[in-house]
């Protein structure tokens, strides 16, 4: 599929990547809510309270307390949060006045990126499996770039493990 969308020409790729990324968040966001509803009605009827939150619903729920729509659409600059931030909204009940004007503004942005530098990876992936040393040579260069900004926050985690950043003198 991927492969197709590379061939089409760019407002056709982002039309249908944004259509996608809509789909794909918004019946996140429903679950969410439906998830809720239904939960609430069993918790109300068996009267305790369920422990043990997964570490990134935590995070999602912090970040959209916090930065509130910002959160949802950043959260499609994420990897592995983004489902996690969603689904969180619509179990907060996010109110669609602020959800829906969000999520098409991150999935424009996605779809942008992912048009153009994503449809282009996958342009390089092809050409490099068919034997085209650019497409490798592309490839090879993302993984490096990668590899290094994974390093770099790494090592700048272990010197602030609390999260912070650096004192200011």
């Amino acid at each position: 599929m991927l492969d197709r969308l590379a061939e089409l020409p760019f407002w056709q790729a982002f039309l249908a990547l944004f259509a996608i990324v809509m789909l794909r968040s918004n019946a996140t966001y429903w679950v969410g809510r439906g998830a809720m509803a239904g939960w609430r009605r069993r918790h109300v009827a068996a009267g305790g309270e369920r422990e043990g939150q997964a570490e990134r619903q935590q995070r999602a729920e912090a970040l959209l307390r916090r930065l509130g729509p910002v959160a949802v659409t950043l959260s499609y600059l994420t990897v592995g949060l983004q489902t996690a931030i969603h689904l969180t909204a619509g179990v907060m009940r996010m109110s669609l006045a602020y959800y829906l004007p969000a999520s098409i503004l991150g999935s424009m942005t996605w779809a942008a990126l992912y048009a153009t530098i994503g449809l282009g990876v996958v342009a390089a992936w092809i050409s490099a499996e068919a034997g085209s040393w650019y497409g490798l040579g592309a490839i090879a260069a993302l993984v490096l770039v990668g590899l290094a900004t994974w390093l770099l926050s790494r090592r700048r985690a272990q010197r602030h493990p609390e999260g912070g950043q650096a004192p200011r003198t």
